[in-house]
């Protein structure tokens, strides 16, 4: 036998109890975590509660025999993606096509062999557990991807709106250097996306060094957006914090956030002044606000705000995902942080981000 201890979760179900005995106790031996059940309505029940990487159906049974409990567990649970190993004293050729014909993996007659249980056993754990393992690095990668092609859209969009401005002579002489710099800036912090995307699917970025500055991250905003608001018609009013705020998390990410936030005014609010400001929020904690006079949120969509592929209106601007706030709010919160939104008084939208001030520990 396999001295390997294994892994996964069991469901049995046999309505003889010294059945239920005998394969609890051989499969818990080797490691596996045994769930049962001695009807079709408690293997049900027990299903909706806890779903198991693998069950091993009684085939003839009073009441709901197999066929019906498997019946039912497809109809309840479509698609059905525990696979389902027959425990059968019935040699019968067409009940055996029969129960493959209904999606069962593979079948053990009575008696068993212990041997020949957990072979059969450890195969069907083994093909689920590494299947389970090759879809979630596969959703993985595709949270991947469109996290990189998201934060990739606001410097590439600021490259496009210098370019042409240059390209078609849209800019005094003297502005000239200043958008240059912002192609050159953007380019920059695409690069450093890019970087910083690959060292954590590397391991090499541990996030146990992170701070940033928020006066610092005001300045980077104004900088950077100053022109594009300008032509948005956004006037930006600037309130940096009166004491130096640290806060805990690393710098480039708190630009990628704050950066999707502002660009959201302008698509939504143009015209409207915008606040840009950084002050004290709950005890330990500092806050970085973005707020404008816009139209603001709808009540019955702020529900939705950050579920991902959610646009603020409706309309498609052509590269809008929707991705947006659902990634932001990821982010804040693996930095033991929070994002949320709030409606202006006098009209308009505010997003609050509210971070850990950086202690000792995050200085490295």
């Amino acid at each position: 036998m396999n001295s390997v201890p294994a892994t996964g979760c069991i469901l049995v179900v046999d309505d003889q109890s010294a059945n239920l005995r005998v394969v609890s106790s051989l499969l818990s031996r080797q490691g596996y975590t045994v769930l049962v059940a001695g009807n079709g309505d408690e293997a049900l029940a027990t299903y909706a509660e806890s779903v198991p990487d693998l069950i091993l159906l009684d085939m003839m049974m009073p009441g709901m025999d197999g066929f019906d409990v498997l019946a039912a567990l497809r109809s309840r649970h479509a698609p059905l993606r525990t696979p389902v190993i027959f425990v059968t004293a019935a040699q019968d050729r067409e009940l055996l096509l029969r129960a493959f014909d209904a999606g069962v993996v593979d079948y053990v007659t009575k008696p068993f062999l212990p041997e020949e249980l957990l072979a059969r056993v450890n195969a069907h754990i083994g093909l689920k557990l590494t299947r389970d393992r090759l879809e979630r690095v596969a959703r993985e990668r595709e949270e991947l991807v469109n996290l990189v092609a998201h934060d990739l859209k606001n410097p590439i969009s600021s490259v496009l709106f210098a370019s042409d401005i240059l390209r078609n002579d849209g800019c005094r002489p003297e502005r000239v250097p200043r958008y240059l710099d912002m192609i050159h800036e953007s380019a920059d912090d695409a690069l450093g996306y890019i970087r910083h995307y690959l060292e954590r699917q590397s391991g090499a970025c541990t996030g146990d060094n992170h701070r940033a500055d928020l006066g610092r991250t005001l300045d980077w905003l104004v900088q950077r957006y100053e022109m594009q608001l300008e032509a948005h018609g956004i006037h930006i009013e600037l309130q940096r914090p009166a004491i130096s705020a640290t806060v805990g998390i690393d710098e480039r990410v708190l630009r990628q956030v704050s950066e999707n936030l502002v660009t959201n005014a302008m698509k939504y609010a143009p015209g409207a002044p915008l606040l840009l400001a950084a002050r004290a929020g709950a005890p330990g904690f500092w806050q970085l606000v973005v707020a404008d006079r816009g139209p603001g949120i709808p009540p019955l969509r702020q529900r939705e705000l950050f579920k991902p592929f959610t646009r603020l209106h409706d309309g498609n601007d052509g590269i809008s995902s929707g991705l947006g706030l659902s990634l932001a709010k990821q982010i804040i919160a693996d930095a033991g942080g929070q994002l949320w939104y709030e409606t202006r008084k006098s009209g308009g939208a505010r997003f609050v981000i509210e971070l850990p001030e950086a202690t000792d520990a995050t200085t490295g």
